[in-house]
Formats: C-alpha cells, structure tokens, sequence
C-alpha cells in the first residue's frame, strides 16, 4: 500500500516540477523548449506507469499459471 502511494506522490512531483519549468520557460519566451521540457516529463511519467503495468501483468500471470 506504501508503494503506490509513493509512486502517486512521485508523479504528482514530477508534474508539479514540469508545471513550473513550463511556466518559467514560456515567460522567457522560449515556447519550443518549454514544450520539450513538458514532453520529456509525459516521457518520464508514461516510463513509471508502464513498468508499473508491467509488474501487475506478471503478477496477474504468476497467479492464473500457479506460478511464484
């Protein structure tokens, strides 16, 4: 149960921090990087997500095969 709330907190950083780089970026007018820098956080956060995926789909396996 800790774990996923970690990793719930760890995304809400991650979008917190990209939100304000984002921000800080476009006042600068820099709009091309500011879109990148929001880009590479999607990124990030698409990689969390899918190896969290990735862990509950082999534990879905392990218990319809019976295996541990």
């Amino acid at each position: 149960m800790i774990q996923e709330a970690t990793i719930l907190f760890q995304i809400a950083g991650i979008g917190i921090i990209v939100a304000m780089i984002h921000s800080v970026l476009k006042q600068m007018g820099k709009e091309e990087i500011a879109q990148i820098a929001t880009l590479v956080g999607f990124i990030i956060v698409l990689f969390i997500v899918l190896n969290r995926l990735a862990d509950l789909f082999q534990q879905i396996k392990s218990v319809f095969l019976f295996q541990g």
